[in-house]
């Protein structure tokens, strides 16, 4: 809202990144996703009808950009700089930065612009259009199939998703699998937003392939996820039209599934009867007559609506009245007790008998199967209640309890069933034991299942249990993944046991592997130059990438003629390139100096002075490098000369102070 040059643009830009560093001091990056006339950001979308807010993302959506992240360790001129770009709307000759060159979006180490990517429409385009506006609107619709599957399919750390395949099974997967990613899933339903928005009053024949995908991405989705996915959409009326939008076509498993899970993101119950009563309306519309299927989709729409807009009644009966039948739906009747009685049908209730020991402090092995009978019946959670505060009779018995609870039966147990009850094992963490770790350290190996593993991981990381020598124990295992998720185990521990070499996963054939070993060596003092060096000198992008991060943050002299050498080399990515020039104008040494002015020389001129090099990104992120550090040096002062008596706008701007 300023013009270029007023002198409140940078304390805006200093005040927007205080804002964006305190935000980041306890979450490893912001996100904000990008729908048509609003942003996603925590998991809410943001009120279309704020007008700043619809502005801002109207402003970015034309810019065909889908999410916009930024990192840890931003600085204000990183801020300022995007702001600055992004200031400039798309249209009437300006080009949408989405279609720009990555190096363009991607010009600095922690600010991320993500575009819309438009590659392999081909792949979306099934039909071809006979009229300008089917084109229109079959193009728009590939856009935003696109712009889902590379972000559902976006690479990390452990490169398991191809980024590039638009398959609606394959998409499902990568979101099945990317669990607990709050930032990850604002991206995800910023797009199911719009598309769910472009579905909505179209026919078939208009939005035919984009219909057809995505109800075969809600098929692919497990339950617990799109109910998750419908839980970050924000308020009840913005999931209504979500659900209404994208119920449009479906087949019966995807209607019911959706609706199933829009209820329990909105804490309602669908009777069986009403679903089963969904499910002939569905199979109608798909498989009936013609006249069959015109009518059954109306009334499904119909059915769905009315559905959606009865969620919202208060409940008729009286509080108090609620609550009693709650309790008594929740209570232990005869069924359940006939579930552990054990071999006498007289067997006493198992936690009446623990309860009993708790007041009168006695022990024994009839508490103690009592103990056992609950953790066979699945009753932890109430037995972890009974410890909470138990009577000081109790306490031998409490501690008793405690160490079942957190020992191999009970953590056999938990991971036995299918999904795992990750809140109950957040319950037990506190009391996890070495035998009860190793079971979850097995299931972590052994669950077919990316989505446990990842969760998994999350919880084995907070433990208080010495577990590094059970980890470390079981790195021979051949598998990649396994390898490659035990070491970010034992990054995420920060421990490493003694004598423990990373010689053979720093030299693994697979990157993923590599990757990961040498993230975990940057966090050893003593290894962190070989590491970083290791990293630079590696083929693979990403493991370079890392290397490069590194080295910005802090670049021993003795790595200078490798960052030297990689931002002068024409086979690396320009993207990498700037970020080795950026390192080297971070690192203040004498020798850096040397390489950037050999990325800014272009020889001599036909008059036999010296003359800059042709206009890039990387030439210009080494001009804004020796601006910024060797403004006073002689050598850099020529080529700073040269640069702001350059008829290229581009140039002149690189060295402006």
């Amino acid at each position: 809202m300023y013009p270029s040059g007023h002198p409140s643009l940078a304390p805006a830009a200093i005040r927007v990144t205080e804002r964006a560093v305190k935000l980041l001091e306890d979450r490893p990056m912001l996100a904000f996703g990008v729908a048509r006339h609003q942003l996603i950001i925590d998991g809410v979308a943001t009120d279309a009808g704020q007008p700043v807010l619809r502005r801002l993302a109207g402003v970015l959506h034309q810019h065909r950009l889908g999410a916009v992240s930024i990192l840890p360790g931003v600085e204000s001129r990183e801020i300022g700089s995007a702001i600055h770009l992004l200031s400039v709307e798309a249209g009437e000759g300006v080009r949408p930065l989405g279609l720009e060159p990555a190096g363009r979006l991607n010009q600095w180490l922690h600010v991320r612009l993500h575009p819309l990517t438009l590659e392999r429409l081909e792949l979306v385009e099934e039909e071809p259009s006979a009229v300008d506006a089917g084109e229109q609107l079959q193009h728009h619709a590939a856009q935003l199939w696109i712009g889902l599957a590379n972000a559902a399919m976006a690479a990390d750390a452990s490169h398991e998703h191809d980024a590039t395949t638009t398959d609606p099974v394959e998409v499902a997967r990568a979101i099945d699998d990317r669990a607990g990613a709050a930032a990850y899933d604002q991206v995800i339903v910023g797009y199911l937003l719009q598309i769910a928005d472009e579905l909505k009053g179209r026919a078939d024949e208009e939005q035919g392939p984009l219909r057809r995908r995505t109800a075969r991405l809600i098929e692919a989705l497990q339950p617990e996820t799109l109910k998750r996915l419908l839980a970050m959409g924000g308020d009840v009326a913005q999931r209504g039209a979500f659900v209404r939008g994208a119920t449009s076509g479906m087949a019966v498993d995807s209607v019911v599934k959706i609706v199933k899970a829009a209820a329990e993101a909105s804490q309602q119950t669908i009777s069986h009867g009403l679903l089963r009563m969904l499910s002939k309306l569905a199979t109608h519309a798909e498989a009936g007559d013609e006249h069959a299927r015109a009518e059954a989709d109306t009334e499904l729409r119909e059915q769905v609506d009315r559905l959606l807009s009865g969620w919202n009644l208060d409940d008729p009966n009286p509080n108090d009245y609620s609550k009693t039948l709650q309790r008594l739906a929740g209570s232990a009747g005869p069924r359940r007790r006939a579930e552990y009685a054990g071999d006498s049908e007289h067997e006493a209730d198992p936690l009446r008998v623990i309860q009993t020991g708790l007041e009168v402090g006695g022990s024994g092995p009839l508490v103690e199967r009592a103990i056992d009978r609950a953790i066979d019946a699945a009753m932890i959670r109430e037995l972890r209640a009974l410890t909470s505060t138990p009577p000081a009779p109790g306490a031998s018995i409490a501690e008793l309890i405690e160490s079942k609870l957190g020992g191999p039966q009970t953590m056999a147990a938990l991971v036995k069933r299918t999904p795992v009850d990750f809140d109950l094992l957040d319950i037990l963490l506190p009391v996890i034991s070495p035998d009860g770790y190793e079971v979850l350290l097995d299931t972590l190996i052994d669950s077919s299942s990316r989505s446990t593993r990842r969760r998994l991981l999350d919880r084995l990381a907070r433990t208080t249990v010495e577990a590094t020598p059970l980890i470390a124990a079981r790195l021979d295992d051949e598998r990649w993944y396994v390898q490659r998720n035990l070491l970010l185990l034992l990054e995420r521990l920060r421990r490493l046991p003694p004598d423990f070499s990373l010689t053979p996963w720093l030299q693994h054939a697979d990157a993923r592997v590599r990757y990961q070993a040498l993230s975990l060596q940057l966090k050893l003092p003593a290894e962190r130059e070989a590491a970083v060096r290791a990293a630079l000198e590696d083929h693979d992008a990403s493991i370079i990438r890392l290397g490069l991060v590194a080295a910005f943050e802090q670049c021993p002299p003795s790595l200078i003629p490798l960052l030297a050498r990689l931002a002068a080399s024409p086979d690396l990515a320009e993207e990498l390139r700037i970020h080795a020039v950026r390192a080297l104008g971070k690192s203040r040494h004498q020798n850096a100096l040397g390489a950037l002015l050999r990325l800014v020389d272009g020889g001599k001129s036909i008059f036999g002075g010296a003359k800059l090099a042709a206009a890039s990104p990387v030439v210009i992120a080494a001009l804004r490098m020796l601006a910024d550090v060797w403004s006073t040096h002689k050598e850099a002062q020529r080529f700073l000369a040269l640069a702001r008596r350059s008829f290229t706008k581009d140039l002149r701007n690189a060295v402006h102070t």
